[in-house]
């Protein structure tokens, strides 16, 4: 009777601790048929440095996601946002209030990667403690095995900067705000994030709703 107490207990820490873990979070499709035109998000594009404590849906998650780096002909596997040599080097991770995620866009999913609130280690100012999302574009420079070392750098640069502008227009189109940022301590986050060496921290960026 001891013995079956004893596993009864065990298995009830088990389960506690398996519902404590962070489960991957499937995405909405895109709301393609809404928004602002993109003259319009064009005229209303800027950056925004203060948030209002409003939760963003799975869905406005989901909208900004498919903008930065979704696929937009899945036959071809090919993205919203072009990369040189199509390398496709630009993995988007995302800090949420609960942990940080991995976004993969072939199937529309995020995956864990460190359950915690997070978010202050998503940059030095203060709104992204409290901003409902942070976006980080990190370059996976083993992908891009026939590039010359010296170019890598800017080849990320720029294929993170375009998805960063894609989330800049997203956002203008569903009245949300956003700014892209370089001041963050690239070092400890990659710890947190377990990057391998080869993995470079590009830029990041915050996303919310007007204050």
């Amino acid at each position: 009777m001891k013995n079956l107490l004893l596993l009864a207990i065990v298995l009830l820490f088990s389960l506690i601790a398996v519902s404590q873990e962070l489960q991957p979070i499937k995405l909405l499709p895109p709301q393609l048929e809404k928004g602002k035109s993109l003259m319009k998000a064009l005229e209303a594009r800027q950056s925004i440095r203060e948030y209002s404590d409003r939760a963003m849906s799975l869905q406005d998650i989901s909208n900004v996601l498919w903008a930065a780096n979704g696929l937009n002909r899945v036959k071809e596997m090919k993205h919203t946002a072009p990369t040189a040599v199509n390398w496709q080097e630009i993995d988007v991770y995302v800090i949420l209030g609960k942990g940080i995620f991995l976004y993969n866009p072939h199937d529309s999913t995020l995956y864990p990667v460190v359950k915690g609130d997070l978010r202050e280690q998503a940059g030095t100012q203060d709104y992204v403690k409290t901003a409902p999302l942070n976006l980080i574009y990190v370059a996976d420079y083993a992908k891009m095995k026939s590039a010359e070392e010296a170019k890598k750098d800017s080849y990320a640069s720029a294929d993170a900067a375009f998805i960063a502008e894609n989330v800049y227009l997203c956002c203008a189109a569903f009245d949300m705000g956003c700014v892209v940022r370089a001041s963050l301590d690239r070092e400890k986050l990659a710890t947190t994030m377990k990057l391998r060496p080869d993995q470079k921290i590009v830029l990041g960026q915050t996303v919310g709703f007007l204050k």
